[in-house]
């Protein structure tokens, strides 16, 4: 049996991977086996859940970031050539079905930087990037040079109709109202409209701000926008930390199981060579 390496100690990076379906190996086990097998789905959930946590609370001070969670169900294999009452005639192994983010509104605080924007409410703002037109709830916005408004990686904010939003380099005086509407000592000078899909979870992230629309979207008509304020994280620092505890927890069970199971293994075979010598 292959050996198995503790979780702690795991140095754990980058973003939760997209959508994962992976389904349990069907094989002729033992029942010795099967519960070792069991343990290890298990185990491979847990360990996947735990690097979306410890994405989710390294991202805990990130503007805009919102916290994923792993999505799992029961995968049931029938057991074959086992006679007894129906509970025992099925085996259920853990399966990981998907990463999703959830959605919800983060804390709004207050900077007093007139370029930063943040949504109260529902929508996105839109960005220009190499990659294309991408969707973020962090409103860390810039000015140009050339008056191009800009989020925090250089990517110009866009308008309803997908261009760049440019202020006047002469206007000095920069107010944006709760609508959107931008205006500077000589009036509105344009929009910045939020962006939203009909279904959130066809999101892509990318990064640890940006998603990547997947299905059409489409202009919001009631928008709400702050100015001068930015968007927290929705990860509570605290109850992730509990999250965390409580997975590794799991986690050492089940692999305290299969080293058991390991172990119990071991023992028969050498029972069963020291019975045949004899």
């Amino acid at each position: 049996m292959a050996d198995i390496k503790p979780l702690s100690g795991r140095k754990i990076r980058g973003r939760p991977a997209p959508v994962r379906r992976t389904r349990p190996t069907r094989r002729s086990e033992t029942p010795m086996d099967n519960t070792t097998y069991i343990a290890l789905s298990r185990i491979n959930a847990l360990t996947h859940d735990l690097e979306v946590s410890s994405n989710n609370l390294a991202n805990a001070n990130t503007t805009g970031f919102k916290a994923s969670r792993e999505l799992f169900s029961d995968y049931i294999v029938k057991q074959k050539d086992i006679h007894g009452i129906p509970g025992e005639r099925t085996e259920a192994y853990t399966q990981d079905r998907a990463t999703y983010q959830n959605h919800g509104q983060g804390q709004l605080r207050q900077t007093g930087n007139p370029t930063d924007f943040a949504i109260n409410g529902e929508g996105f703002f839109a960005v220009q990037t190499t990659q294309g037109v991408r969707l973020t709830r962090n409103g860390q916005f810039q000015r140009r040079s050339d008056g191009t408004i800009v989020d925090i990686n250089g990517n110009p904010v866009l308008n309803r109709f997908q261009r760049p939003i440019i202020i006047p380099r002469e206007d000095d005086v920069l107010s944006v109202s709760s609508d959107g509407t931008i205006s500077t000592q000589d009036g509105a000078v344009g929009t910045i409209d939020l962006m939203t899909v009909d279904n959130l979870n066809t999101l892509q992230p990318e990064g640890n701000d940006l998603l990547k629309p997947t299905t059409q979207t489409r202009v919001l008509p009631r928008k709400e926008i702050r100015q001068g304020m930015l968007e927290s994280s929705n990860v509570n620092a605290i109850a992730e930390t509990t999250r965390m505890v409580e997975i590794q927890r799991d986690y050492d069970l089940n692999f305290q199981l299969v080293q058991t199971e390991s172990t119990r293994r071991t023992n028969a075979i050498d029972k069963i060579t020291q019975d045949s010598s004899s």
